[in-house]
């Protein structure tokens, strides 16, 4: 197994890096608000739906239909985009798909049907997988190679602060103004991001030589498929237990409902954690990172499934779930930026793809246990079994990858 410090980095043609400290700073700072923005929107349906359901005149099932179309955005988005954004300038595309997240959020604000919301939500979902795979290109171009792991972290943390303070804030201004108001709040962030992108992300060419042929090449890369199933898999057992808290804390754990913001809260606070850590870890290893999270976060989910029915001892295996399951998205993304070879932007991107098929097969397989009779938590035991799938295909990968090595060497003696 590969313990060297994190090689996901662009080449040197693409280090050219702006004059001051101060100003990289500025640079990943935007490149993380698109990230927060990113985030707010995605979840901030979850925390309304009743409202929604009830303001375009659907039942909250059928509502929550929209949440399945904004991620069926992103898994598609990813691909396509890439294919076509290839060989586009970074920043420039950074700045159309933040300019088109804020179009299709204002669309769902003004949405007068169920029809048009749920339109206006898969759209929505197009830019996200390929934002984050260029905003972690564009953040590791900015710094030396042994801080890459930890640019990429910190674009990835917008994401993580979204779900402690902007999802809360944007839910709460739902409730009070009605749940337009927080479509048109994402549309004003994501118009901020595009201002932030604009004044201090630094212009870069366009690669001449990328082609849509040469980024679907990363889809014939077996580490690429090994590393997204590892991903899909991996992180479904977060969204099995995270899919089904609320009643997980009331009927299980027997605590009132005012308690699930706070489980909510530990759920945020560990991504940030997690994520924090993850940047420091990947100075490490990528792959080590990716065993400790996959590892780690099957141990959690039996101590999730033992502290479920005592209440509020659960609430610190919450944080620990989801800061075990951030270790494991940050360095899953700069695996598949290293995997990729020169498919760099298909690669990166892709990740935020299999983490919505993690989060849809999360949810539906949790549903499942629950439907058959096993009670809330269970979904423990779901995410135990998604966790020791996702490190047998991390050892797997690690296999390969040493096999593939030895053939090398081979070849060159």
């Amino acid at each position: 197994m590969d313990h060297s410090p994190v090689s996901a980095a662009p080449d040197d043609l693409d280090r050219e890096r702006p004059a001051s400290a101060v100003r990289v700073g500025l640079a990943i700072l935007a490149l993380a608000m698109g990230g927060f923005t990113i985030g707010t929107t995605e979840f901030v349906t979850m925390g309304l739906l009743p409202q929604v359901a009830d303001g375009v005149g659907v039942s909250i099932p059928t509502a929550g239909h929209t949440i399945s179309a904004y991620a069926l955005g992103v898994v598609i988005g990813a691909p396509v985009l890439a294919y076509f954004g290839a060989t586009w300038p970074r920043r420039a595309l950074l700045l159309w798909l933040m300019a088109a997240y804020a179009v299709f959020n204002l669309l769902s604000a003004a949405a007068p049907t169920y029809e048009v919301l749920a339109a206006a939500r898969f759209l929505d979902g197009l830019p996200h997988g390929i934002y984050f795979g260029v905003a972690s290109l564009v953040a590791a171009s900015l710094v030396p190679p042994e801080r890459t792991g930890r640019a990429v972290a910190s674009v990835m943390l917008g994401l993580s602060v979204a779900n402690v303070v902007g999802v809360p804030a944007a839910t709460w201004l739902g409730q009070v103004l009605g749940w337009r108001a927080a479509y048109v709040v994402a549309a004003v962030l994501a118009a901020l991001t595009v201002a932030m992108v604009r004044a201090f992300v630094p212009a870069r060419p366009g690669d001449p030589e990328a082609t849509g042929r040469r980024e679907l090449s990363a889809f014939g890369r077996p580490q690429v498929w090994l590393t997204l199933a590892a991903g899909a898999v991996g992180f479904g057992g977060m969204f099995a237990v995270y899919s089904y808290i609320a009643p997980t804390v009331t009927e299980v754990g027997g605590l009132g409902e005012g308690t699930v913001p706070l489980f909510l809260l530990a759920f945020g606070l560990g991504m940030v954690a997690g994520t924090w850590a993850a940047g420091e870890l990947a100075g490490w290893s990528v792959f080590g990172s990716l065993f400790i999270g996959a590892i780690g976060t099957g141990v959690v989910m039996v101590l999730f499934f033992l502290a479920a029915p005592h209440g509020w001892w659960a609430l610190p295996v919450v944080f620990a779930i989801t800061a075990l399951g951030s270790v494991l998205v940050v360095n899953l993304q700069l695996r598949l930026m290293d995997v990729a070879g020169e498919a760099r932007t298909l690669g990166a991107a892709m990740n935020h793809a299999s983490l919505n098929a993690a989060n849809a097969l999360g949810a539906w397989s949790g549903g499942l246990v629950i439907a058959a009779g096993h009670g809330y938590r269970s979904t423990a035991l779901v995410g135990l079994g998604f966790s020791v799938l996702g490190v047998a295909v991390l050892l797997w990968s690690a296999l390969w990858q040493r096999s593939s090595d030895a053939r090398q060497r081979t070849a060159q003696a």
